[in-house]
């Protein structure tokens, strides 16, 4: 189990992770972005991987977050090219996990989704297992506050239970992010003895809980919680850890760096903190 971080690709980053001590990478791959699937090149590709084997980096996904249940049928189209060249571009990279989002129609619940998600995904699966890839989906629901509703259905076992039901395939599994589940009350141990042999990728992210805030908030309100670097929030690391041991998973824990008081000049210290924290639970 190695440790790294979610991060657009550029040869500074790559040489920033060797020198602090990360072993990992999973490396975004959004429009117009220096891994844009749509516009890589073999030259390119072959510079990029030269310079991650040179620093000795190794890629645990490829992940590109939208709405792949769009309303509007040209963007749907469009998401749909996107993610079929990022498969392909993860099995050219022997990258053998996808990360992104399930989706889900704005103004639908969730079991109202599921048709779509159906249509859309049962095409991807088979890609999928044809290029001996998996898709993990980051349990994130994405909420506006008003109108209250998302565009990711994959944040709780309903959803998840109703997708892995519609699109019968061992390609599709989960990208825990035990930040999410936390801020959701929602037990994020028990997560992983529940999905352990779905899970393909580990966001290390931690929540804090602003408790005053919380009092006059609500669940409803906004502000009441902040994404933290690992060991500055609330989440069980240590737990988490073992946890992912007792199920076998095997890949690595990547970095989502969504720190609020890390950022800026301080966005690099944020990473290599979360890094001395979680060292301590992973040989």
């Amino acid at each position: 189990m190695k440790i790294g971080f979610l991060t657009p690709y550029s040869k500074e980053i790559v040489a920033f992770a060797r020198e602090a001590g990360f072993g990992s990478l999973e490396l975004n791959t959004n429009p117009d972005s220096p891994l844009d699937p749509q516009k890589m090149t073999a030259k390119k590709l072959d510079e990029i991987q030269q310079t991650l084997d040179d620093a000795g980096i190794e890629v645990s996904a490829l992940g590109s977050y939208f709405n792949h249940l769009d309303p509007d049928p040209e963007k749907r189209r469009f998401w749909a090219k996107h993610f079929t060249a990022m498969m392909d571009l993860a099995a050219k990279m022997a990258v053998g996990v996808v990360c992104t989002f399930a989706g889900r129609m704005p103004d639908c619940d969730i079991p109202d989704s599921i048709p779509d998600f159906k249509k859309v995904f049962s095409k991807h699966a088979r890609r999928a297992e044809d290029k001996g890839i998996k898709i993990a989906f980051e349990n994130c629901p994405m909420f506006n506050r008003w109108p209250f509703y998302g565009n990711n259905i994959a944040y709780k076992p309903e959803a998840l239970d109703l997708m892995f039901d519609a699109v019968d395939s061992d390609a599709l599994g989960v990208e825990y992010d035990p930040s999410h589940f936390y801020w959701l009350h929602i037990d994020y141990i028990d997560m992983v003895h529940r999905y352990g042999p779905r899970i393909y990728h580990v966001h290390a992210k931690d929540t804090e809980i602003l408790y005053n805030r919380f009092a006059e908030e609500g669940i409803y309100g906004t502000g009441w919680w902040r994404y933290r670097m690992p060991g500055w929030g609330e989440v069980d690391w240590q737990k988490v850890v073992a946890t992912l041991h007792d199920v076998g998973y095997t890949g690595n824990l990547d970095i989502e760096h969504e720190d609020p008081v890390f950022h800026g000049d301080r966005f690099q210290e944020g990473l290599v903190l979360g890094l001395k924290h979680l060292q301590q639970f992973v040989a």
